[in-house]
């Protein structure tokens, strides 16, 4: 379906360039859509880095027009610093104060009604997010889709591991623009020539130019068109730097509803749920704390808003149930808050789509109080280079005296990407990565009955190495009868960070160390004659920097060193994937 299929009652008239001044006087400019002979409309706004003409450029009809031509006054304004908004753009840093002034500004448009609500996607939520907690007063609900909680330990890293090739992408393209405003033609034609290189491919992510090393080299290539890439790479602890935008530090401060919009392969699927869970517990109010919903689909980053479909997530498609009508969705719960002032909920407080049966389904909680945490355990021996090797999940504990199995890791020849929750990921084949050689493979028996994992699923792992620092990745799957080996879920753990985020320490050559590797959230039933498995390396490259195994810092490494892995399953050393099992 087109999106101009949508279209409401209403002719939209746009008006272009609307300036609004901030509080410190810089001049941030707007689109308004407004539904013709409406003489007062709820509004609808919404804030972009990427700029406000966008969607204009993809197609005539686009969301805000939507939105309009069913009474909303709609507002599409570019951030600081970005496509002629005045003042300096970094990222994140002025969008709690610039989204109050936005919205206390959209609520005095001639023809609004006073009640405003938010919507956008990645970038656009988590800036509503952050407005939110500056409780401006004409704020009564948002939708943000696809927003990290803006933490450390899931952001520019994940785990402490650098999410390269996301990273690099972002700021390549960002830089870009930044450049040309600048008018710096020399280091914009550079930084073209390599995006248009063939060898120098940022996607599809197979980039060889991503191994250079040291990664400080980029900050002298991107220059002033991306100045924040040095304190990213900077700042590789936690710490005063993050907590500025850590909103797990201001949901006490949100006091409206939220529809809370994320999918099991996006790159924020370890934060939507969080942040359902967070302002269900925390949010300042009772009513807000009860009108909190959460919102779970089977896609990637970004929704498909226009074309409902169930095939953009990699080599899968999800069936019928999964080409859900997003945009409308989110109407409904505008027209339930912002329209009326209606209190309550309009919908469930939890929907899910559960994958391998490819349905939605309605829940009141996330997560489900019915879910209860089932190990299966690893055992056996999980011999490298064989998909199908003797590595076994199991429901029993191992007993005394069972070996442990070893792998070398390379860093300079690393397990490539192959599929996840990274913008652009999504399901991928994984048997060309488990018949590697420095994969350890492990696999339950063909389920006999529907086996459905929906929550937080976790993998308790015991390990030793001969590296003062290295990494541990987690890879769950799910086996079909005819081969196919689909994704589910993935982690990563870099071994300084296994205790704190802010005070990372070495590792000890040979000793064992107990570790907890978060594979996020899931919801799929394991249909009868599908097996699940698990499979563990040491890198996932370019989606996260390769750990050279020294020790060194992630922006400073100018070398690396092999490292031999070791993970320990026996009576001491009881490894197991935990698992919140929904009785069926």
């Amino acid at each position: 379906m087109d999106l101009e299929e949508l279209r409401g009652p209403h002719d939209v008239d746009v008006e272009r360039d609307v300036v609004m001044r901030t509080r410190d006087g810089k001049r941030l400019y707007a689109d308004l859509y407004r539904p013709r002979g409406q003489q007062t409309a709820p509004t609808l706004l919404r804030r972009t880095p990427y700029g406000k003409h966008l969607n204009d450029l993809a197609a005539p009809f686009n969301e805000a027009h939507y939105y309009a031509s069913h009474g909303y006054l709609t507002v599409v304004q570019n951030t600081r610093g970005r496509f002629g908004s005045e003042g300096a753009w970094y990222p994140f840093v002025y969008e709690a104060r610039d989204g109050y002034d936005a919205i206390e500004w959209a609520a005095g448009l001639p023809s609004s009604n006073g009640r405003v609500g938010t919507f956008g996607q990645s970038y656009g939520a988590l800036s509503q997010y952050l407005a939110a907690t500056q409780r401006p007063p004409h704020l009564v609900t948002a939708v943000p889709v696809s927003a990290y909680l803006g933490e450390f330990r899931n952001y520019w890293y994940n785990h402490g591991a650098l999410e390269l090739s996301w990273t690099l992408s972002y700021f390549m393209n960002m830089a870009q623009d930044v450049l040309a405003t600048r008018g710096d033609t020399a280091r914009l034609a550079a930084l073209q020539a390599m995006q248009a290189d063939p060898s120098v491919r940022f996607s599809p992510l197979t980039d060889e130019a991503l191994r250079h090393l040291p990664l400080r080299d980029w900050i002298d290539r991107f220059g002033e068109g991306a100045p924040f890439l040095a304190d990213i790479l900077h700042h590789d602890t936690d710490g005063p730097y993050w907590w500025a935008v850590d909103l797990r530090r201001r949901l006490q401060d949100i006091d409206v509803p939220m529809l809370h919009v994320g999918s099991w392969y996006d790159i924020a699927n370890f934060d939507t749920p969080h942040y359902f869970m967070g302002l269900s517990e925390l949010a300042m109010s009772s009513r807000s704390r009860a009108d909190q919903a959460l919102f779970m689909g089977p896609w990637a980053h970004l929704l498909p808003y226009s074309q409902p479909t169930s095939g953009d997530t990699g080599d899968i498609d999800f069936g019928p149930e999964a080409a859900y009508p997003v945009l409308e969705m989110q109407r409904e719960w505008f027209a339930h808050f912002v329209r009326d002032g209606r209190t309550g909920l309009p919908r469930a407080r939890v929907t899910l789509f559960v994958m391998g049966e490819n349905r939605w389904r309605d829940e009141e909680e996330w997560p489900l109080a019915r879910a209860g945490v089932v190990p299966l355990h690893l055992r056996g021996t999980a011999p490298a280079n064989t998909a199908d090797g003797a590595g076994v999940l199991s429901p029993a504990a191992p007993g005394a005296g069972e070996a442990p199995d070893t792998y070398l890791y390379d860093p300079d020849d690393p397990v490539p990407t192959s599929g996840g929750r990274f913008v652009g990921g999504g399901v991928a084949d994984q048997r060309a990565n488990q018949a590697r050689e420095d994969v350890l493979v492990y696999t339950a028996e063909a389920a006999a009955d529907d086996l459905e994992i929906t929550g937080e699923v976790a993998l308790r792992l015991f390990v030793s190495t001969d590296a003062p620092d290295t990494d541990f990745v987690a890879v769950l799957s799910d086996v079909h009868p005819t081969g196919f080996v689909q994704n589910l879920a993935e982690g990563v753990v870099r071994m300084r960070f296994r205790e704190s985020y802010d005070e990372p320490s070495p590792i000890v050559e040979g000793r064992v160390y107990e570790i907890r590797i978060e594979l996020g959230h899931l919801s799929h039933v394991v249909l009868p004659d599908h097996r699940l498995r698990l499979h563990l390396t040491s890198s996932d490259f370019p989606r996260w920097d390769r750990n050279p195994n020294t020790g060194q810092r992630t922006a400073d490494a100018t070398s690396v060193r092999k490292a031999t892995q070791v993970v320990h399953h026996d009576a001491d050393h009881p490894s197991a994937l935990l698992l919140p099992v929904v009785p069926r």
